[in-house]
């Protein structure tokens, strides 16, 4: 039996009850609506219901787990005998993993003979799902913490992120891009096409006209990256758009003869910054 615990948190955009089946548990991130007091965890709202409010003009504010949260969930492992490693959601697109470090520091002057290990997946949505599934993997298989600590360092760089938007005024509500081009862009159909760099932030890296071509486009960067095209773990996930999902399934099906592992919901979390009619396609490359 294992000495330690896996643990990720609400920004893979994994239901709880598969990182159940890996053998990881989950720690929810937060939002709310601007306006309203109330604050909803992760899974406390339908993702349809949350998605029809964006569409209605609805405003969602994310916020970062706090120290006193990891704090909590740590300590129950650390209290049964246990060692911890957390798989964190990208430090450049939230704070979250900070607030795991600063928890871990002050647990071990607690628990000095225990270990905790945060380690920064730079991934996100079903990125960080994928990440973590192969750590998951590889802890199965018996490695101990430090084997697996060791490994999750070493693939976070080989897990691609692409991905694109339907439309550009949520990205320009975070800066992503200007106003000026969100209105061009919505004008013209255009449609930017995305990735996580090595710094595990959101850069935009090129322009479809048309959701088609953007489609095509992230299938093309599989084709242009992916270690092994038929055989790969490869990864999908949208912001309630199935029949986008369906229709990059069936180009890299038809194209390279992928069979998609797993198709994720993007949660209230990712999809208050990137939108409804969000797609990412996540696979194992040499490099981002």
């Amino acid at each position: 039996m294992k000495n330690y615990v896996i643990i990720t948190d609400g920004g893979s955009d994994i239901n709880p009850a598969i990182l159940k089946q890996w053998g990881v548990e989950n720690i929810d991130l937060s939002f709310r609506f601007e306006g309203q007091e109330k604050e909803y965890l992760g899974n406390d709202m339908d993702i349809l219901t949350f998605y029809n409010k964006m569409r209605e003009g609805g405003v969602a504010k994310t916020m970062a787990i706090n120290p006193e949260r990891f704090a909590a969930t740590f300590e129950t492992a650390l209290s049964q005998g246990k060692d911890v490693i957390y798989l964190g959601f990208s430090s450049g697109l939230s704070t979250t993993f900070n607030s795991s470090r600063i928890a871990a520091e002050d647990l071990l002057e607690k628990y000095p003979d225990r270990k905790i290990i945060c380690v920064d997946s730079l991934c996100a949505s079903a990125g960080q799902g994928l990440f973590v599934y192969l750590v998951a993997k590889k802890s199965n298989e018996g490695a101990n913490i430090d084997e697996v600590a060791e490994y999750a360092r070493n693939i976070a760089l080989s897990i691609c992120h692409w991905f694109t938007v339907d439309d550009l005024v949520y990205l320009k509500r975070g800066g992503r891009v200007s106003p000026a081009v969100a209105l061009v862009g919505k004008v013209l159909g255009i449609k930017p096409v995305l990735h996580v760099d090595n710094e595990g932030k959101l850069i935009s890296m090129s322009k479809a006209r048309g959701r088609k071509a953007a489609l095509i486009a992230l299938a093309d960067k599989f084709d242009e990256l992916a270690v092994d095209k038929e055989n790969g773990t490869v990864f999908i996930s949208h912001a309630d758009c199935l029949d986008d999902v369906k229709e990059l399934e069936q180009i890299l099906k038809s194209r390279y003869n992928v069979n998609v592992e797993l198709i994720s919901n993007i949660g209230p979390v990712i999809g208050a910054h990137s939108g409804p009619g969000t797609v990412a396609l996540f696979f194992v490359a040499k490099e981002r």
